[in-house]
């Protein structure tokens, strides 16, 4: 049973080996201040705001792991509530593998990368598909994408963390550099 948000990350065999390599310390200093946080902030929101992809991460049934890219334009990951996430979900290669995991998983994880600004938030939760549901991927779906969202995934936070920039190589989306193009 988790006794503080990063417990979600922070097991006993974690712990373990935290205390092996002397870093329990400053970690169990943090769980006793501010720790990890369970719902949407105002940052978090503003991060959101300007995000244009991450990461999803699912297991399958069996603790297999995978990873999908998600992007669209900024801001396509939205708040639904202090304690949810969600975007529209467009077809694809059709191997449905991360709808295959969450029918049978729902934990979940978001990897929020902002490599611009050498930024990464880490956020652990559940995630669940949302079929014909109109008026929810009317809210989740950006009127300038062409594509027709097919449904709607969306994510409760049970603990997340921003993670510290070292070694986050910097690089920047067309999107960033077009404008310093433009005046050159």
């Amino acid at each position: 049973m988790q006794k503080v948000p990063s417990d979600v990350a922070f097991t006993s065999a974690v712990k373990a080996v935290q205390q092996r390599k002397g870093s329990r310390g400053s970690y169990a200093r943090m769980e006793k201040g501010r720790g990890w946080r369970t719902a949407v902030t105002p940052d978090l929101a503003e991060f959101l705001a300007d995000l244009d992809m991450f990461y999803l991460g699912t297991a399958n049934a069996e603790g297999h792991p995978y990873i999908q890219y998600r992007g669209g334009a900024p801001g396509f990951l939205k708040v639904i509530d202090d304690h949810t996430l969600g975007f529209a979900d467009f077809g694809g290669n059709q191997q449905y593998v991360t709808l295959g995991n969450l029918s049978e998983n729902p934990k979940s994880f978001l990897f929020l990368m902002d490599y611009a600004n050498s930024r990464r938030i880490k956020v652990w939760g559940a995630a669940r598909v949302v079929e014909g549901d109109a008026a929810l991927l009317e809210k989740l779906r950006d009127r300038e994408y062409p594509g027709e969202a097919e449904r709607a995934i969306l994510f409760t936070i049970e603990a997340w963390d921003a993670n510290c920039p070292q070694h986050i190589h910097r690089r920047s989306s067309a999107r960033q550099v077009a404008p310093v193009i433009e005046e050159l």
